[in-house]
């Protein structure tokens, strides 16, 4: 009986393309490339080059937030720093002393901010939860307390200013306006977001999720949390200093509120809004963060509060963010089921909008009261002119918030069970598929 062998050799597997995930990168490029050819302004360019600074520190910051599970208070420190050592370099170049070329100065914040994370990052990473928290917080202080003691080096209150118009021009590029500003900003701010999107792909992004998850289980199989904490710690304070040495450059001033804890509480704020546990949702989150600190305030004395407000309002309703949001509904809409719920979404919407009319209208009459009474008590109010002196302004707007709230609830419990049913079919609709 006769067998026949087959000569062995290499076997070589070639995985597909995702299209997808080029499709998107590649309108997150564009994004970036027409933005400023669509907003012509100088303020719309101002803001997209402080959205694009934002996405880096935020994207940074998620790194420990969302990926590693490491809540810390005091992230400014890094992104500030490097912004004052990027201003005092680019400081050096103007006046001849160093040869740099300004496209290059955000590595400069980029490498300040990754030595003080490693000093400062082999101090707090050998706590977690908490105490982790606790020592990020003390150390922001720290930080904040010492630039007004340092004044040589921080510049005291009026801060360190700089000239980002240095040396020749190359190209024609001067950076002097402020469109050539935003794209090396949108260059420094695709690469960062390409880089940080494969480090969640390598083995250390994928063993910080592991000890983000379940930190007694990578103990047991060898592996010291500390220093996987530790390395995390210091390529978020890497980029954290990039986003501040570009800063540096479109501002050309730093001041200590850059070491703030404001500046920090930004940070967790908006990457939370926009959805940590979404490596896009800080994106969201720093766009948010801008059109907040520039256009709100603009428009209202008492931004802060209506931001506290939606802060308030995301966490009982929407906890994973607004990337939760977005991915919970094109799941839905992938089995086609969202075309049942737009009734629900209406009725959540417009109630929702009467609530928050009501409300900002009593928080409008009252900060007119408090802050504006020598104008006297006629203000206006969405194209309506309100009395914050007559009663009737005020049951108006106590009414429309009650109502609004009222209805609210009732539109939620019964979005809430459309929702839960539509869950259920999904589910069954995953287990036919299962079962072919």
């Amino acid at each position: 009986m006769s067998t026949r062998t087959r000569a062995s050799g290499p076997h070589y597997h070639f995985k597909p393309y995702n299209v997808g995930r080029w499709i998107i990168w590649g309108l997150y490029a564009l994004v970036l490339l027409v933005s400023p050819l669509i907003w012509t302004s100088g303020l719309s360019h101002t803001m997209l080059s402080q959205m694009g600074i934002g996405i880096i520190a935020c994207l940074a910051y998620n790194l420990l937030l969302g990926q590693g599970g490491m809540l810390s208070f005091g992230h400014a420190v890094y992104s500030g720093l490097g912004s004052f050592l990027a201003i005092h370099t680019l400081n050096q170049v103007s006046a001849g002393a160093w040869t740099l070329p300004v496209s290059l100065i955000p590595l400069v914040g980029g490498l300040a901010g990754l030595f003080f994370a490693a000093l400062f990052g082999y101090v707090s990473t050998k706590k977690s939860g908490t105490p982790f928290a606790m020592i990020t917080l003390g150390l922001g202080e720290l930080i904040w307390s010492m630039s007004l003691m340092l004044p040589e080096f921080f510049g005291g209150e009026g801060g360190i200013s700089g000239n980002r118009v240095v040396g020749k021009p190359v190209m024609g590029i001067t950076f002097g306006p402020q469109i050539q500003v935003y794209y090396l900003i949108a260059i420094y701010c695709f690469v960062c977001t390409a880089a940080l999107f494969a480090l969640t792909r390598t083995p250390l992004g994928r063993m910080l999720n592991a000890v983000r998850d379940n930190p007694e289980r990578v103990e047991f199989i060898g592996y010291d949390t500390q220093w996987v904490r530790f390395l995390a710690f210091m390529i978020s304070g890497f980029f954290a200093g990039i986003a501040g040495g570009l800063g540096a450059i479109n501002f050309e001033i730093v001041t200590a509120e850059v070491v703030g804890a404001l500046r920090s509480g930004a940070y967790l704020l908006f990457t939370f809004l926009g959805g940590a546990t979404f490596f896009f949702g800080p994106i969201i989150g720093a766009v948010l963060m801008v059109l907040a600190g520039v256009l709100l305030s603009e428009l209202t004395s008492a931004w802060l509060l209506y931001l506290g407000l939606i802060f308030l309002f995301m966490v009982m309703y929407a906890p994973g963010g607004f990337a939760a949001l977005i991915m919970m509904n094109l799941r839905v809409a992938a089995f086609g089921k969202l075309g049942r719920l737009w009734t629900s979404y209406l009725a959540l919407g417009g109630t929702a909008l009467a609530m928050l009319i009501g409300a900002a209208a009593m928080v409008e009459m009252l900060y007119h009261w408090q802050l504006n009474a020598a104008l006297g008590p006629e203000l206006s109010f969405m194209g309506v002119s309100l009395n914050s002196e007559r009663i009737d302004a005020w049951f108006g707007a106590s009414m429309l918030l009650l109502v609004g709230l009222g209805l609210f609830e009732l539109s939620r419990r019964q979005f809430k069970r459309e929702w839960d049913q539509t869950q259920e079919e999904i589910e069954k609709e995953i287990k036919r598929r299962e079962t072919l």
